[in-house]
């Protein structure tokens, strides 16, 4: 009786000793990179585009307004003819007397965007408004989804918000396409979820134009210049006219925004 009682004492004496078992390791968070920095210096045209655009906000000329995002923000810059690619006139008539620059470049997501924010773009300016236009390239070849392309979109405007304090951002909503059922299912879902975060968040102005591409409930493709190149591609892009639709469309907005009369 003895030896059988030293026996489990010793046995509960060695679990006691023994080391407790390791937690399971939880996984590591998955890093969301459409809000992360991801330059494009790669390419040559990239950069020294990017280091124009520093050298615009390094020249000491005053800058009211920013139109920030992608491609269809850089279309701004063309001229026609054809018609359809005749941006400049619209630009000049909204926003050539408004000391406007255009921070649009081809193929950008949130996580470039981002990247030239910090470093430098906007660095040592003060505009009285930005007009932000991204996210449609999330839903391209990096296939972001709704919840990334939300945090993407959500750190651009922190980011504006702390580098910029008293610019006044009005956020556009990604524009309809004909890429894909999940493209235009997760473009309704980010716009929607813009809209409700922020209805009521001071400085920000959520817009979604969308409607203005819209005909009898359907894309109206004749306002986007990608069925008129050769091969024809899926509407992406708007033309001069659709471009022109969305800056009249903003113009109230934007001109209280700047302290201006609407053109």
């Amino acid at each position: 009786m003895r030896r059988t009682l030293l026996r489990g004492i010793a046995a509960a004496c060695l679990l006691l000793a023994a080391p407790p078992l390791a937690a399971p390791a939880l996984p590591a968070p998955r890093a969301v990179l459409a809000a992360q920095p991801i330059g494009r210096t790669d390419l040559p045209w990239w950069r020294e585009r990017h280091e124009a655009a520093l050298r615009r906000v390094r020249s000491g000329e005053p800058v009211k307004l920013v139109w920030l995002g992608d491609s269809i923000t850089q279309n701004w810059e063309k001229h026609g003819p054809p018609e359809w690619q005749d941006y400049a006139p619209v630009w000049q008539h909204y926003y050539g007397d408004r000391e406007a620059v255009n921070l649009g470049f081809v193929g950008d997501t949130t996580a470039s965007v981002l990247w030239r924010l910090q470093n430098g773009e906007v660095s040592g300016i003060a505009p009285k408004a930005v007009v932000l236009l991204i996210g449609a390239n999330n839903l391209g070849r990096v296939h972001w989804g709704t919840d990334d392309t939300l945090a993407g979109i959500d750190a651009i405007v922190s980011d504006l918000r702390k580098r910029l304090p008293a610019a006044k951002i009005l956020l556009l909503g990604i524009l309809p396409s004909d890429r894909s059922e999940w493209a235009t299912e997760t473009t309704v879902a980010v716009n929607r979820a813009l809209a409700q975060k922020y209805a009521h968040v001071e400085g920000v102005t959520f817009m979604d134009v969308g409607h203005l591409f819209m005909r009898d409930g359907r894309l109206d493709r004749d306002l986007f210049y990608d069925p008129k190149e050769t091969p024809p591609r899926p509407p992406l892009h708007p033309t001069a006219q659709g471009m022109a639709r969305i800056a009249a469309a903003i113009e109230p907005t934007l001109a209280a925004m700047l302290g201006d009369k609407p053109r």
